[in-house]
């Protein structure tokens, strides 16, 4: 049991293996084996992962196989289907031979779908193998076999053999026969192999008396290989015959023949012939067909005197190739002897067939009513059809060529290199690419022609559909359009009209039609999608905009949808319902007086939102007497007069500004003109008067205010914003003013020094750019008393001819004193340098004598020169210095030691005698003994130059006067005043017209 339980399980094993494992490939060509009956989904194999076939982005389809195999369509794994395999119904092995394989032929399309390529063809077949499905059977249940009484022992005798439908272990594996007691002693069973067949045998194991026995009646039992086997039986019914001692022989033990296909019924095929060595009816021989096919028997006629075999009906050798049967010959004695012979008939081809044309479909492409339909856009080369080429003839009959006749852009390609003349497979592809819309269908005509003698001929044809692909998008008649619409509209009123077409079909060429628009124009148009009736659906303004562009965008009901576009732009025309506009509700323009006549004093902005003549503006000036105009074109308002802004300082008027539209609209707005002041009037003083003064005692306390200059400027603003300033008369510093108010204030305590008349010059400045001013002269008067009232009118009067950059302050006598001993002082202190110089210079010449060398000259005389006129010079000017002490020189201001270019050890002597009289310099004539000749060398030596000063009289030239420097109306008289008064204290102070107390300088 554990054998037979192993032996089991090795032989299942072996089957899944075989049935599991792919055979080996060779080339491109798959070939798997099967076992019959499978039930369905079941796996034969995977093209994929046992061929490296891609496993994605491919299509596998099945071209042929069908009902029996599908493919997945993503893996290319090939399954069994609900029609099962029967390996003996396969029109493929009906006619097979003992021994040879059983084969499946399938045929798979791939397609790449990524690259869209025209598909490849894969042939494969499936080797279907038998199981042990069929049951061995005899020809009939009774089986009827003669045998004469006195035949030898060890004679055999051919009993019918079984048939089974499998094939090889699953076919007739073995016989038993089984007999009754009163047999079993007579017969036996022999198994002969003949040819792969089995042929039993009965053989005679005893003596047979007919008298005894007539007949015996045992059963056969017929088992085949498979596992587990099947078997069955018949009756085998033996009759004992009389005697017939010799038994038919055939000439030939094989016998053959060639006919020709198509040969006319009663041709002669062959004649067997058997002899029989006996006399009488048991030499008559009978021939008869043994285990003879229903074929042989449709086919042949065998004559059963002669032995002659003829046709009886058609022959073709594409149904059967070969005829194999036996022939029996039996004699006509009372005990029957008969003997077989084997006659193999081979069917020789004609050329009777043309050859067969099959289209069908190959990957996407599926064929309908012998229609095929296929996409535009496919690239050229891609596959429409598959063409098998067959021709049942054999040899040089069955060689076909193919063409497709026509002018049509189609070709064949050959699909595999492993067809045989007789069979090809072709690719029906494409040359060129297809257009739906030049070429919508071609009738592609296959002609096939044979290599027969007469060669046949034959033809098939396809539809080729060319399907619409939507590859037009569609085109506006107008790739950019412009209308002009009126603003103030109504809504839907209608703008325009698109129109688009598609070169397409179908769906492909029906239109919907949209808008597209950015956010601001949304909502106020819209399209009729059908129709292209482009609406507006909101009031257009032209002021808020002009101008809409969008696009109209047609697309197609194709997938996917292709689409167009088209610009269109709108120009909304103007109409006249804006007033023109100021850009400001009233104007403020300033400008500074004194411009000249036609001068722009402003501009102002108009503005009309219309357009065109609407937005034209006319500008008028209305309730004005033609002080102003205004330009058109700019804008500009023009002054017909000069401002004076001390006359009138506001103009005010109104502009009015009319369109151009029908009927014309117009706008008004108010114009203010103010007048800005210039600085064109200087200060004027009010008080105090140039001719009055100002009394102060000796003991006022500093910081007591002793005056105030009042003045007055009719400019504005900072123009006649004044500033007080003292700009001469104030050596001492004794007084200040306050640069705001014009407040005069004592600053230092009186001295003696200061005892006098005191002038100050104040000039009160504007702030205006540039700056005026005007100036006054205040006159103060220090003093107990003002007793000599005549004197100091006389001096006011000398102050108002003395020019103002000659100080007057205080007593010119105390200056003088002063100064004397300042003199005396330098001309001692002259001397005594001078002194100190001589002695060393006599020292050194001494110390110098007594070092020289033996060949030095001692009464060289250029030594003592080289040196007097430095003794001289130095001598010189101290005499100088102490002869200018005795005469001094009146007290001069500040200003006087930058003018003058002379030397103060130069003492000057201006006459009053004459106007022409130069002053002379005084140097002395007389020198002691021995000393320099000075005189000489300064005269040689001296840098100043020789000059003469003019004397001349303040009174005698009017420049030097104060009174220019003034306002006509800033003089006033001063009689009237209490402090205008004489003083005998400057009784000295006597007024002359010699002017050598003040140098005549200009401001």
């Amino acid at each position: 049991p554990l054998q037979s339980r192993m032996k089991l399980l090795a032989s299942c094993l072996g089957l899944w293996l075989l049935f599991q494992l792919p055979a080996l490939v060779s080339g491109t060509r798959a070939v798997y084996k099967v076992q019959e009956e499978q039930p369905p989904n079941i796996l034969i194999g995977s093209l994929a992962s046992d061929y490296g076939f891609p496993d994605a982005g491919h299509l596998y389809k099945l071209e042929v196989g069908a009902p029996y195999l599908r493919v997945d369509g993503k893996t290319g794994d090939i399954y069994t289907t609900e029609t099962s395999i029967d390996r003996e119904t396969l029109r493929e092995c009906q006619h097979l031979l003992p021994g040879q394989p059983c084969y499946l032929e399938f045929e798979v399309s791939i397609t790449d779908l990524i690259l869209n390529n025209s598909p490849r063809l894969l042939e494969g077949q499936i080797e279907v193998l038998d199981i042990n499905d069929n049951t061995p059977n005899f020809a009939s249940p009774v089986l009827t076999l003669s045998i004469p009484e006195n035949t030898n022992i060890g004679t055999l005798f051919p009993i019918p053999m079984a048939m089974d439908r499998d094939s090889g272990a699953n076919g007739v594996a073995s016989y038993e026969l089984m007999a009754g007691p009163e047999a079993q002693e007579l017969f036996g069973l022999q198994v002969a192999e003949d040819q792969d067949e089995k042929q039993p045998q009965l053989i005679v194991m005893g003596n047979l008396d007919r008298e005894q026995w007539d007949s015996y009646d045992l059963t056969i039992k017929v088992q085949d290989g498979g596992n587990p086997p099947r078997a069955s039986s018949a009756l085998l019914r033996i009759t004992i015959l009389d005697m017939n001692d010799n038994t038919p022989k055939f000439e030939k033990a094989l016998y053959e023949a060639e006919l020709s296909e198509n040969s006319p019924v009663g041709h002669s095929v062959l004649q067997v012939k058997a002899n029989d060595s006996d006399q009488g009816a048991n030499a008559e021989i009978d021939y008869s067909f043994h285990q003879a096919s229903d074929m042989v028997r449709r086919l042949l006629r065998l004559d059963r005197a002669t032995g002659l075999i003829t046709v009886q009906g058609p022959i073709d050798r594409e149904d059967v190739s070969m005829l194999k049967f036996s022939v029996m010959a039996k004699d006509k004695g009372a005990n029957p002897k008969s003997a077989r012979t084997q006659v193999v008939v081979n069917i020789k081809d004609m050329n009777d067939n043309a050859p067969s044309i099959e289209i069908r479909g190959i990957g996407l492409v599926t064929h309908q009513d012998g229609i095929a339909n296929i996409s535009e856009d496919v690239p050229v080369e891609t596959a429409v059809a598959l063409v098998q080429v067959s021709d049942r003839d054999e040899g040089e009959n069955a060689v076909v060529t193919c063409v497709v006749a026509g002018d049509v852009p189609f070709q064949l390609r050959q699909a595999s290199e492993s067809g045989s003349d007789s069979k090809k497979k072709y690719f029906l592809q494409t040359t060129t690419p297809l257009d739906y819309e030049s070429v919508k269908e071609y009738t592609i005509e296959i002609v096939a022609v044979d290599s027969g003698n007469p060669p046949l001929s034959s033809t098939n044809s396809l539809k080729v559909q060319v399907v619409d692909v939507n590859d037009n998008a569609p085109v506006f008649s107008q790739s950019y359009t412009e209308v002009a619409f009126p603003e103030n509209n109504e809504p839907d009123d209608l703008v325009m009209e698109v129109s688009a077409s598609d070169a397409d079909s179908g769906s492909n060429a029906k239109l919907v039609y949209s808008l597209q628009m950015d956010p601001s124009s949304k909502g106020s148009f819209a399209i009729d999608p059908d129709s292209g009736e482009i609406r507006v659906k909101a009031v257009l303004d032209r002021e808020q905009r002009e101008r809409y562009e969008f696009s109209v965008v047609a697309a197609d009901k194709g997938s996917p949808s292709l689409r167009g576009t088209a610009s269109v732009a709108i120009n909304v025309m103007d109409r006249n319902d804006n007033d023109p506009k100021f850009m400001l509700s009233g104007y403020n323009f300033s400008v500074m007086e004194n411009m000249p006549p036609l001068s722009p004093v402003g501009m102002v902005t108009v503005i009309d939102a219309d357009k065109g003549e609407n937005a034209r503006i006319q500008l008028s000036v209305e309730q004005d007497n033609g002080d102003f105009v205004i330009q058109n074109g700019t804008g500009t308002i023009l002054s017909s007069i000069s401002f004076d802004r001390e006359q009138q300082s506001t103009y005010t008027f109104r502009l009015k500004a009319v369109d151009g539209g029908d009927p014309p609209r117009s706008a008004y707005v108010g114009v203010t003109i103010n007048v800005l002041d210039e600085n064109d009037n200087a200060p004027f003083i009010t008080s105090p008067s140039n001719a009055t003064y100002k009394h102060i005692l000796p003991h006022t306390s500093p910081g007591q205010q002793v005056s105030k200059v009042k003045a007055e400027d009719i400019d504005s603003g900072v123009n006649a914003e004044l500033t007080y300033s003292i700009t001469g008369g104030n050596p001492f510093e004794l007084f200040q003013i306050s640069p705001q108010s014009g407040d005069i204030t004592l600053e230092k305590e009186i001295l003696r020094k200061h005892h006098g008349l005191h002038r100050l010059v104040v000039r009160v400045n504007d702030k205006g750019k540039p700056s005026r001013h005007g100036t006054a002269l205040v006159h103060f008067y220090v003093n107990e008393t003002l007793a000599n009232r005549t004197l100091l009118d006389t001096l006011v009067g000398h102050s108002l001819d003395t020019p103002l950059d000659i100080d007057i302050a205080g007593d010119p006598e105390y200056e003088r004193s002063k100064q004397r001993s300042n003199i005396l002082f330098g001309v001692i202190a002259g001397i005594v340098a001078v002194t100190l110089v001589i002695v060393l210079v006599v020292l050194v010449r001494y110390c110098r004598q007594r070092e020289a060398k033996s060949g030095y000259q001692a009464g060289k005389k250029e030594t003592k020169d080289l040196y007097a006129p430095k003794q001289a010079s130095k001598s010189g000017k101290s005499k100088n210095k102490v002869k200018k002490s005795k005469s001094p020189k009146p007290p001069k201001p500040t200003e006087d030691e930058e003018e003058t270019g002379l030397q103060k050890s130069l003492k000057f002597n201006l006459m009053n005698d004459s106007v022409s009289d130069s002053p002379r310099i005084h140097l002395p004539l007389n020198y002691p003994p021995g000393s320099p000749d000075l005189g000489r060398h300064y005269r040689s030596n001296s840098p100043l130059p020789s000059i003469q000063l003019q004397p001349q009289s303040p009174s005698a030239s009017k420049k030097h006067q104060v009174v220019q420097d003034l306002p006509a109306t800033n003089t006033f008289v001063g009689t009237g005043d209490n402090n205008s008064t004489g003083s005998e204290q400057y009784s000295d102070y006597s007024y002359r017209t010699n002017p050598q107390k003040y140098t005549n300088k200009q401001v």
